[in-house]
């Protein structure tokens, strides 16, 4: 199989090249701009195939593609894939313009391809194993930043949206209520609170982008027991007065504790085996409409 890297930013450089290198039975291919990026990754992961445009990768006969470009590109980067009959990884967001998300959701449909957005918080271990304890009556997640308040619409479409999303997988049920609240100084938004509600199940998001410390964590409380993880990767159960800790072992790497092995293994085989991705691209667009509607009413309620 070969495989198209597109951008070669942070993302690119923590996760989707690192766990490409390593698999077997896979050609990778870099496109980036930045000629000096290109030489410095082909050098170090030994990749030989390289470009400097999408055009040009195009012909290149690669069969998916992973986008993580700036989010600003994603739109006219995953359009030129689909219309190419190329399936497509796009790192979250799929575009911070809901019109143009609607669009790519639209094209892939049309195309027949695999299409997947980069949700890593439903494979990570930590996360993914709270609902094999039972559902949830209420879940609380918080995704904090040290002193680095956003423009309402990237805060929320941009970082936020992997707390949406994380809630929605969590929770036993469909929504059928939002709430929102939200402080906002000077045109910039410091802080975002919002309840999702299910049959039989309250989850709250938080973030605060005015934080002392940058953390994420989540309370996952079911009738009988609570379970709080903790960065990711530590997961803290109380039940009967008694708390007990699961932890990784010290030689699990990173990337597994992330999610990143998974879900790119997971999209990998949607594509040998021509299956539909979990999450699809229809269930990623509700996320980012509940993202839209938070955005609109930021907006519609700044004095």
């Amino acid at each position: 199989m070969r495989i198209g890297i597109i951008g070669l930013g942070d993302i690119a450089k923590k996760a989707y090249l690192p766990v490409l290198s390593e698999k077997e039975n896979i050609e990778l291919v870099l496109c980036t701009r930045n000629q000096e990026t290109l030489d410095s990754l082909s050098k170090k992961y030994r990749i030989t195939d390289t470009t400097n445009s999408v055009e040009e990768l195009l012909k290149k006969n690669i069969d998916a593609a992973f986008v993580s470009t700036a989010t600003d590109a994603h739109f006219e980067v995953t359009q030129k894939l689909l219309l190419n009959g190329i399936n497509v990884y796009i790192d979250k967001p799929i575009s911070v313009n809901f019109h143009e998300t609607k669009e790519i959701v639209r094209l892939a449909e049309e195309s027949g391809k695999i299409a997947m957005v980069g949700f890593n918080r439903r494979f990570i271990p930590r996360v993914k194993e709270l609902t094999l304890h039972g559902k949830a009556n209420l879940i609380i997640m918080q995704k904090n930043r040290f002193n680095f308040p956003g423009y309402s619409r990237r805060f929320v479409v941009e970082d936020f949206i992997h707390v949406v999303d994380t809630l929605r997988f969590l929770m036993p049920s469909n929504i059928i209520d939002l709430k929102v609240n939200f402080l906002k100084k000077e045109d910039l938004l410091e802080h975002l609170v919002i309840q999702l509600i299910g049959e039989g199940c309250t989850a709250i998001g938080i973030m605060n982008r005015n934080n002392g410390v940058t953390e994420e964590i989540i309370e996952y409380m079911t009738p009988e027991s609570k379970f709080v993880v903790s960065g990711l990767v530590e997961t803290t159960r109380y039940h009967n007065g008694e708390i007990s800790l699961t932890k990784f072992g010290d030689w699990e790497p990173t990337l597994y504790k992330r999610g990143f092995y998974q879900i790119i293994d997971h999209f990998l085989d949607c594509i040998k085996q021509n299956i539909t991705p979990n999450p699809s691209i229809d269930d990623s667009v509700i996320t980012h409409e509940i993202c839209e509607k938070i955005v609109q009413y930021i907006d519609s309620n700044v004095n």
